[in-house]
């Protein structure tokens, strides 16, 4: 019976989207005189937050910028009551929408040894050319781009933003390319060690906590921001922007110079637009490699 609760409470974090899930398995200790398996909850790491509503349950304070989260209502003037709660909570409230571009770096060397020396192949190129030239065809005001600090993103978006002038870049080393947390279902070709979903599903959740978030209060006008990076870091941002299980990031599939388009509106309800686009590429340039 214990081990029965204990694997719905873990379902629930699940469903929640929580980057705890990971941690909140159920592993099964010695058996018990009566045969039965004692189980033993893992504890989740600081950055993994709290569990997240049951299945099904949108969470409004997701990026924990919900207006009656940030208002301390024990600061209440009994006089004014609710017109001053009111007043509060309307200065607490976004007004702009949020649209994030995420796009995956192009083709690059994979066979290099050094991370340096994985750079962008002639494909590679085209395929920058072709989503920058898409990007700018769209006819929108970009505010800033943020890429990763790898080799391959770099070079993406030297090349996109050369159709896109005047809008700044911004380098990180958050949105480096790593294991955010252990797929499930599990692949046999590719299997991280335990230590590097904690390491990299640490960093990669911060990166989500970021840059991931509704507007501040202070935006008056919509945002277009490119976030221009890898393929592991986008799916798992995807499934946790949309409340889906985190461990299901594998099961999505991007192609290189592909574009990924969130929109954040400024109740924190969160809309995917598209989902690795590639539409504008001709097809003997599309590769996912």
């Amino acid at each position: 019976m214990a081990f029965r609760q204990a694997l719905q409470l873990a379902a629930c974090g699940l469903a929640g989207g929580s980057a705890a899930v990971l941690f909140s398995a159920v592993a099964v200790g010695k058996p018990r005189a009566g045969g039965d398996a004692e189980p033993r909850v893992v504890e989740a790491p600081a950055w993994a937050g709290t569990a997240r509503p049951g299945p099904g349950v949108w969470d409004p304070n997701w990026d924990r910028r919900e207006p009656l989260s940030l208002v301390n209502l024990r600061k209440r003037n009994l006089d004014s009551g609710e017109e001053e709660l009111a007043s509060r909570l309307d200065h607490c409230k976004a007004k702009a929408t949020r649209h994030i571009f995420l796009i995956r770096h192009s083709q690059y060397h994979m066979d290099a040894s050094l991370e340096k020396d994985r750079t962008l192949t002639p494909l590679g190129r085209e395929q920058a050319e072709l989503t920058g030239l898409r990007l700018a065809s769209l006819g929108l005001k970009f505010n800033k781009i943020v890429h990763s600090s790898m080799t391959r993103a770099i070079e993406t978006t030297d090349i996109i933003s050369k159709h896109l002038p005047g809008v700044c870049k911004v380098s990180t080393d958050l949105l480096r390319e790593g294991a955010p947390i252990e797929p499930d279902p599990p692949v046999s070709h590719w299997k991280p060690e335990a230590v590097q979903y904690y390491e990299d599903g640490a960093r990669i959740e911060a990166a989500f906590r970021n840059y991931i978030h509704r507007a501040d209060v202070k935006q008056q006008e919509d945002s277009y921001e490119i976030f221009i990076c890898h393929a592991n870091v986008i799916r798992y941002i995807v499934c946790r922007a949309l409340q889906f299980p985190p461990e299901g990031w594998l099961r999505l599939s991007l192609n290189n110079g592909s574009i990924t388009h969130l929109v954040v509106r400024p109740d924190g309800r969160v809309a995917l637009r598209t989902l690795g686009d590639t539409g504008f590429m001709p097809p003997d340039k599309i590769s996912r490699s």
